[in-house]
C-alpha cells in the first residue's frame, strides 16, 4: 500500500504534548476517536496544524508545529486521567521548527479558495499530496530523509 501524508489539527499544547512524549512520540485526532486514526497506516506522514496555542483559544497560533511518520502497530487506548482514555497511535517524529501557514496559503494544493484556506482544517485529519507534505517539511526545516521525501 502507499504512503499516504495526513494533516491532523490540534492545539499546539496538544500537538507538543504527542511530539515531545517520550520514547515514543504519539498521534490523537477528534479528542481522542478512533475512527480517523484507523484511516492512517504505518509509514504514512503526518504533519500537525495548530489554529492556536491552546483547545480553545483564540491567539490564532496557525501553525505546522510537529511532523513524523507513523510507526508499526495498531491505535490504543491511553488513560489520560479524570475518566478521559483516548485512541492513540505511535509517531516518531523528525526534528524540525514550528512554522507559520500564511507563507504557503498560495502554494498549498489542498487549499482550493486562498481567501477560505481555513475551511479544509475544520475536518480534524485530512490526507494531503506528497508535494503538499514535502512544501510543509522544507518550511519546518525537517530531515526529508527522515520523512523519506
Amino acid at each position: 500500500m502507499a504512503q499516504r501524508n495526513w494533516i491532523a489539527v490540534a492545539s499546539a499544547e496538544h500537538a507538543r504534548r504527542g511530539r515531545d512524549h517520550k520514547p515514543l512520540g504519539f498521534m490523537q485526532v477528534g479528542h481522542g476517536k478512533l475512527g480517523p486514526l484507523k484511516r492512517v497506516a504505518a509509514g504514512d506522514r503526518v504533519a500537525y496544524y495548530s489554529p492556536a496555542t491552546v483547545f480553545g483559544g483564540t491567539d490564532k497560533l496557525q501553525s505546522f508545529v510537529a511532523i513524523g511518520t507513523v510507526l508499526p502497530g495498531e491505535p490504543y487506548e491511553f488513560d489520560m486521567g479524570g475518566g478521559f482514555i483516548p485512541w492513540r497511535r505511535d509517531v516518531s517524529y523528525a526534528a524540525s521548527h514550528e512554522a507559520p501557514i500564511a507563507p504557503l496559503i498560495e502554494r498549498l494544493a489542498f487549499i482550493e479558495t486562498p481567501k477560505q484556506w481555513g475551511y479544509k482544517f475544520r475536518f480534524g485529519m485530512f490526507d494531503v499530496t506528497d508535494a503538499d507534505m514535502a512544501l510543509i517539511a522544507r518550511t519546518m526545516k525537517a530531515d526529508l530523509k527522515t520523512l523519506a521525501l
